[in-house]
């Protein structure tokens, strides 16, 4: 412990290395610009991260170099991504395993270290100044107070942005929300001290006072969740809250005297004694520095002094009723120290430009990470909008198309009229086509690629909910084999924490759907395929194997009643074909406008807009929202309007069709043509074989594309079900030692009494509230003292908290006053008179404690 009655925070050390090369790396990846165009900015970047980790001393000069490297850390992370690939390497600053580094692959991280490290600078720099005058206190408390502002700047807007699972142990919200309040407290103290000063009154010292406990308190409350908060720490925070309690209650006892309240100012210098003598017990261990021992006992000289002398006069001279503790007015509080964030730390963008504090900023002509996140995110929108919203009508018009021309039982009926022997022209396109596709093998392939997916996923999925299930039974076995009362975390499907057990069932909940789903599909699909494979393969043979499945006409004359109403029905069926055939084309045309849709020149025009008029501001992918929605208007509204456009004359031709067929199939009755209607449906047969061809491998890609998709939400789910499980494991271990740890406080080589409930509010609680009473090997009649000599506290109904590891005892040769095997051994006289008490045959307990400097006595 340093000689000094406050603290500072160290600094975190890091080993050198180069940003330069991984940033270098990739910029020649992953953008479209040439890494030369940026030298000088790696080679400032690399100087800037060397200066700020150097920083090593208290001194002025070092806070701009770590301001400067934190802010284009920051302007950095708005053009590449959190894991650029460089490993930062730092070392803990507190806790015990300082030389263990941890290497992550974060900016945040890295910028995360640079922030501790200007808090621990603010710090220094504190107890550095001269607090021998009212300046140096002013100066004091102002670094103090932007200490705590730069950690809680960390706590609250880089810490939620670091994306690690478990973040460094002397940088976790406990240990910084500790230190916070600690960097507050001893802010808080300067203000107090400088009020001492300057010759305040009472009244308002004791309000300064008893905020700088309450800080105090708070800080080594916090320090009792943190595992970097080391026992001297503890112990340093514990005996300043009950410096300062005490010093509260003392100048509220002055404020009393002068204010002729002479029963109260004994009440409130008695509970000062209590208070101070408080602090003192922090003492024991060596914990406390020199000088915080010093200020306790100096306090507890003045104060034991003052409440001699007040209780005379009040018991001589005054006569007035000392108040009970309870009836005691708790002291208000006068805050002075607040968390201020420097402008450079809080608005970092402000302070770049050529004449600007920082200097221009670094990569600033390289396209912003964030837009090409939201390239991405752009096509993605649009190849959705394009894909879903028109080619997919399409489609489905052209499905609604073959149906109903399948029901009109068309072209069957024209062909077999128009050539009642061979095989119609369009016939043989489309067998040349199933040929030439392999259909038959082209299926196939697609429904086993279907099932090895389908199968892949599966196994992927239950490797994930086989390790929930796993962690859910070990989970039921500590519950049943503990019991609800100790085992008092979470069940395994309700654990609220983030990726936690009740998203991660939920998520296979979600899962489950999606594979039956999609199982539900693939046995549609296959129906259909069983449906026409006898048909296709007719269709994939040769010409011969098609002209023996379709029957020849009996008839080769059509008759003249029939001809115009054919002649009708050909001329609207190929109005039918040519809208097909027009909008193939169509589609086709769209999906290359797509294509050739590039953003990047439009984005990077837009990007460089909103850095002008927002400056201060990071940019991220959703701030071109509006941009995107203006493109795609302006892009896709034409087609929009056609598509409208398609379905109305898709539905005009098709009541023509309807209208003509009719028509036609009125001549035919009329004529008595009955020869061809068995060419007519083997050739409609053939025809709609060879559309649901189509339509099965449009369903098999869309299959295939799912179960890809699929694969990556499978493959998440496992990693985070992996995850969550060994965290929960982790905890486990750690509850069950907990649960099996022997109490603390039987290790204790001197436990004091139980602790007793304070009722006032000015001290801490009795610090053996921390250890469990634990009876005393020797047996002693210790007279507890009266309730109203306990002590008071404002930290009424605080927890009481775990213990740090205890150091060890000092070396027996440092103990004045223990026993020595030289000293021989000294019987003290029994109550009697002074006989052995064995040779009178009985044992009769001592009153009082033992005390070293007497020997030891059996008796």
């Amino acid at each position: 412990m340093s000689a000094t009655n406050i603290l500072s925070l160290p600094f975190r050390k890091s080993t050198q290395m180069s940003l330069a090369t991984p940033i270098q790396q990739y910029i020649s990846k992953k953008y479209d610009q040439q890494p030369d165009m940026f030298r000088h900015d790696l080679e400032v970047i690399d100087a800037l991260r060397r200066d700020a980790v150097n920083v090593r001393e208290a001194h002025p000069s070092g806070v701009k170099k770590l301001q400067v490297y934190a802010g284009q850390l920051v302007w950095m992370g708005g053009k590449f991504p959190i894991d650029i690939g460089a490993d930062f390497t730092w070392y803990p600053a507190l806790g015990y395993h300082t030389e263990h580094p941890l290497v992550q692959n974060n900016l945040k991280y890295e910028l995360m270290n640079i922030l501790f490290n200007l808090a621990a600078l603010y710090s220094q720099l504190a107890i550095s100044s001269n607090r021998g005058t009212t300046e140096g206190l002013k100066t004091a408390a102002s670094y103090f107070s932007q200490a705590a502002g730069v950690l809680t700047h960390v706590k609250n807007e880089v810490l939620p942005e670091l994306r690690m699972a478990n973040p460094p142990d002397d940088m976790d919200e406990a240990t910084l929300e500790s230190l916070i309040q600690l960097l507050l407290a001893q802010s808080q103290e300067c203000f107090w001290q400088k009020a001492v000063m300057d010759g305040y009154k009472d009244a308002s010292i004791a309000k300064l006072a008893a905020r700088v406990s309450d800080l105090y308190n708070l800080a080594g409350e916090a320090a009792m969740r943190s595992e970097a908060i080391s026992s001297a720490w503890i112990h340093h925070m514990s005996a300043k809250h009950h410096h300062f309690a005490a010093a509260a209650q003392y100048r509220a006892a002055c404020d009393c005297l002068e204010k002729r309240k002479y029963g109260e100012e004994v009440a409130r210098l008695s509970d000062a004694v209590a208070c101070v003598n408080e602090g003192l017990k922090e003492a024991k261990g060596g914990y406390l520095s020199k000088a915080v021992v010093e200020d306790l006992n100096g306090l507890k000289k003045r104060v034991e002094e003052d409440l001699k002398r007040a209780e005379r006069d009040n018991d001589v001279i005054y006569l007035q009723a000392v108040p009970p503790k309870p009836e005691l007015k708790i002291l208000d509080r006068a805050n002075m120290a607040v968390a201020r964030i420097p402008p450079q730390i809080a608005e970092p963008y402000k302070y770049f430009g050529d004449h600007a504090e920082f200097g221009p900023a670094l990569f600033n002509k390289l396209v912003p990470f964030a837009v090409h996140v939201a390239v991405s995110i752009y096509e993605e929108r649009r190849d959705r909008l394009v894909n879903n919203n028109i080619i997919t009508e399409l489609e489905t018009m052209t499905d609604r198309l073959h149906e109903i021309l399948s029901s009109l039982n068309l072209p069957g009926s024209l062909q077999a009229l128009e050539k009642p022997l061979g095989l119609p022209g369009t016939l043989v396109q489309h067998a040349e086509e199933i040929r030439q596709a392999d259909a038959l093998n082209r299926l196939q392939r697609g429904f086993a690629d279907i099932e090895k997916l389908c199968a892949s996923d599966r196994a992927i999925f239950e490797e994930g909910k086989a390790l929930l299930r796993v962690e859910e039974e070990e989970d039921k076995a500590m519950r049943l084999k503990h019991g609800t009362r100790v085992w008092t975390r979470p069940e395994s499907r309700s654990d609220p924490s983030r990726d936690g057990g009740a998203k991660l069932w939920n998520q296979a909940a979600e899962i489950e759907g999606y594979f039956a789903s999609s199982t539900s599909s693939d046995g549609i699909v296959r129906e259909k395929f069983a449906a026409v494979r006898d048909t296709l393969a007719i269709l994939a043979g040769s010409d011969r194997g098609i002209m023996d499945y379709i029957p020849n006409s009996r008839r080769t004359e059509i008759p003249e009643s029939v001809k115009p109403a054919l002649g009708r029905l050909r001329a609207a069926y190929n109005d039918v074909v040519r809208l097909e055939s027009r909008r193939r084309k169509r589609v086709e045309a769209l999906k290359a406008k797509c294509r050739s849709d590039d953003i990047k020149a439009d984005i990077l025009v837009e990007a460089a807009r909103l850095e002008r008029t927002y400056p201060s501001t990071a940019i991220v992918p959703t701030h071109f929202g509006d941009f995107f929605e203006k493109r795609l208007d302006s892009l896709y509204e034409s087609d929009f309007e056609a598509l409208e456009k398609e379905r109305a004359d898709q539905e005009k031709l098709l009541a023509e069709v309807e209208r003509a067929n009719r028509e036609f199939e009125a001549q035919k009755r009329s004529a008595g043509d009955r020869g061809n209607i068995e060419r007519e449906k083997a050739l409609q047969r053939l025809d709609s074989a060879y559309y649901k061809y189509k339509e099965i491998v449009s369903n098999v890609e869309v299959g295939r594309k799912f179960y890809n998709d699929l694969s990556q939400i499978v493959e998440l789910f496992r990693n985070q079900a992996r995850q969550w499980v060994n965290e929960r494991r982790k905890d486990a271990r750690s509850l069950e030692d907990e649960i099996f740890m022997p109490p603390l406080g039987s290790m204790s080589i001197n436990p004091g009494p139980a602790p007793v409930a304070p009722a006032q509010p000015y001290s801490s609680p009795n610090p053996t509230s921390y250890y469990p009473p634990q009876p005393h090997p020797i047996r002693q009649t210790v007279h507890s003292p009266p309730a109203e000599a306990q002590i008071q506290s404002w930290a009424d109904n605080v927890p009481p908290q775990q213990p740090k590891p205890m150091p060890p005892i000092a070396p027996v040769a440092n103990m004045q006053g223990t026993w020595m095997p030289d000293m021989g051994i000294k019987f003290a006289p029994s109550p009697s008179g002074g006989a052995n008490p064995s040779q009178q045959g009985g044992n009769t307990p001592v009153k009082g404690t033992w005390e070293p400097t007497k020997g030891i006595r059996f008796g």
